[in-house]
């Protein structure tokens, strides 16, 4: 079985994450993940700090096992949640969009383990410096927000650097990329896009088939002109976008106007005019399935080429 120091320090089964994705990872699925031995995230990007609170005290009822939350640091209601997390006695924590520096000394007095999401090894080291206990290093072939290295370059340099565990994110939805992960030397993995099929993810079915139908040219890159490069499938919601982008008489108010509310419309309503966001591997979805089966095929896919692996030495 395929353990790592990650594991030992989260209490988990298995090396493998759960994506903190906006609007979609709440309790039903975060519990699916955490009972099946990985490690699942509640987003905080859910109406609300109530609303979050609510999702990690309906998730304890759903699941004895350790999971986290996911805070993303820009949003207008990060310093509430960051005590929230404090008072909700919350363990796990990851961290997008952002430095959590001014939150540290609080979530380490509560005793809590920060593992902040990192696209560069210079923001990588600075995590390390502020005593982050891991890092999510996400390659740009991940949906949502994306960075600008990939994952096959950014992942062994941000190995290379730190001595605290990596976790590889960004385009890994099977056991091939996962094994590829570790064989880098990430210590777990972190799968998005693969749980939007999952029988416990509760995005509207608008949005699991568009993941279902998905090729391997299906997603595009927009954003890139307001320095918030996004990933997401092609609809024409981002179709339009992209257009507005370029067209330089479109004032970026008036795209990011365009842009407001547009997720939790694909996800809450399945609407045509939503942002559906997916990694580039949205192509490799095939079926919905439960998480535990999701957890399994990775995880069981890693190990079978792992154990192979010699096979390929003369």
């Amino acid at each position: 079985m395929i353990k790592s120091r990650i594991c030992d320090i989260l209490g988990i089964r298995y090396p493998i994450f759960q994506g903190g994705m906006a609007w979609v990872a709440d309790a039903s699925l975060a519990a699916a993940v955490s009972n099946a031995g990985g490690l699942g995230l509640i987003s905080s990007i859910n109406a609300g700090t109530e609303a979050v609170r609510n999702e990690i005290r309906k998730c304890r009822q759903m699941t004895d096992k350790p999971f986290g939350v996911n805070i993303m640091l820009q949003a207008p209601n990060a310093g509430e949640i960051a005590k929230m997390v404090v008072e909700e006695g919350v363990r796990i924590l990851t961290t997008g969009a952002g430095s959590p520096a001014q939150y540290m000394d609080m979530w380490k007095e509560a005793g809590v383990k920060v593992i902040p999401v990192v696209a560069s090894v210079a923001l990588a080291l600075k995590m390390q410096a502020i005593g982050a206990t891991a890092v999510v290093a996400e390659g740009a072939e991940s949906g949502g927000h994306v960075g600008e290295l990939h994952t096959m370059s950014l992942i062994p340099q941000v190995v290379d650097a730190l001595d605290i565990p990596v976790v590889a994110a960004g385009g890994i939805c099977d056991g091939r990329g996962a094994a590829a992960a570790f064989i880098f030397g990430a210590e777990a993995v972190q799968v998005g896009t693969r749980f939007l099929a999952a029988e416990e993810c509760t995005v509207h079915q608008n949005y699991k088939d568009k993941i279902l139908k998905a090729t391997d040219i299906s997603t595009i890159v927009t954003g890139k002109t307001l320095g918030h490069p996004v990933r997401s499938l092609k609809t024409p919601f981002s179709k339009t976008f992209a257009k507005m982008e370029a067209d330089p008489s479109v004032k970026p108010d008036e795209i990011l106007a365009f842009g407001t509310g547009a997720l939790r419309k694909a996800v809450k309503e399945g609407d045509p005019n939503g942002s559906y966001m997916a990694g580039e591997c949205a192509g490799m979805v095939k079926k919905i399935e439960p998480a535990k089966a999701i957890i399994e095929d990775i995880i069981g896919g890693a190990e079978r080429i792992l154990a192979h692996a010699g096979d390929l030495l003369a």
